[in-house]
């Protein structure tokens, strides 16, 4: 599994700003690390980060998400006086790697599944309205994808599922692009240097389980593949940014996804064989 760092602070200082001629008290900006792309900041009960072309729509995804019901996403507050986007603070906890056991269990697939399916439906009215996106759309286009399920941008409290975070990187796309990155990381479908996945039989019962709490079934062997496709795309990406960056660490996270690739397609190649 890849093995990647969460929001965390890093360090702190103190603004203040004015208001009709009255200095507002100092409130504590939290600079928090664990993104690959924009700064994140918190300011008390806000988060706050670097603001792209496509926050406009971001704001309109989310909007559409708190509308429909869904608290478990962050509300979004529009720009600070820096530009930059403003989104509620969900508390509770992110996960560390290595990722604690109870982040298994059949509870925690189900209510992710159950949650991404709700995101994904209450996203259909903004099917087919002009956007503009951070990353590129896959078709068939379905629902706004999130694009980035996973431990790490997931908050929990009680060892329960409680919100999802970093909508930065939505686009438009087919449904199961999102379920099979959820699987990559939640089943999980692999491991890492240090571990190993779980034996096939669980991998395969987990990957039911969260079909089903998504409530759509989609062959094994698609997803599979579907995963693939993803690990190849990020991997790319994530090369690139390297280039831009300069950040050899990212060179090492692209190299995961390449070797993550080829466990996944091995598992593909094993349930096509059979037994």
């Amino acid at each position: 599994m890849v093995r990647r760092a969460i929001f965390a602070t890093l360090s702190s200082h103190s603004i203040a700003g004015e208001h009709q001629g009255r200095r507002l008290p100092q409130v504590e900006e939290q600079l928090l690390t664990g993104g690959n792309s924009t700064e994140v900041v918190r300011v008390g009960d806000t988060v706050r980060r670097t603001a792209g072309p496509w926050t406009g729509s971001v704001r309109r995804l989310l909007t559409a998400l708190r509308s429909a019901g869904i608290a478990e996403v962050p509300q979004h507050l529009g720009l600070d006086d820096q530009g930059r986007e403003m989104l509620t603070y969900l508390p509770g906890e992110v996960p560390l790697y290595p990722l604690p056991s109870w982040l298994f269990a059949p509870a925690i697939i189900r209510e992710s599944g159950a949650l991404l399916r709700r995101m994904h439906d209450a996203s259909v009215t903004l099917v087919g309205q002009p956007a503009l996106w951070q990353l590129p759309t896959h078709q068939p286009v379905e629902v706004i994808c999130h694009n980035d399920v996973a431990p790490y941008n997931m908050v929990f409290q009680d060892q329960h599922l409680r919100g999802l975070i970093d909508f930065d990187t939505a686009s438009p796309g087919p449904r199961v692009w999102d379920l099979a990155y959820l699987a990559y990381q939640l089943v999980p479908l692999t491991g890492s240097e240090r571990d190993t996945p779980p034996e096939t039989a669980l991998r395969l019962t987990r990957l039911d389980l969260l079909m089903d709490a998504y409530g759509q079934y989609f062959p094994p062997a698609q997803v599979l593949g579907v995963v693939i496709e993803r690990l190849r795309e990020l991997a790319a990406l994530t090369d690139r940014r390297a280039d831009e960056t300069g950040r050899r660490d990212l060179l090492d996270q692209a190299a995961t996804y390449q070797r993550d690739a080829l466990t996944v397609r091995a598992l593909s190649t094993s349930l096509q064989a059979g037994p």
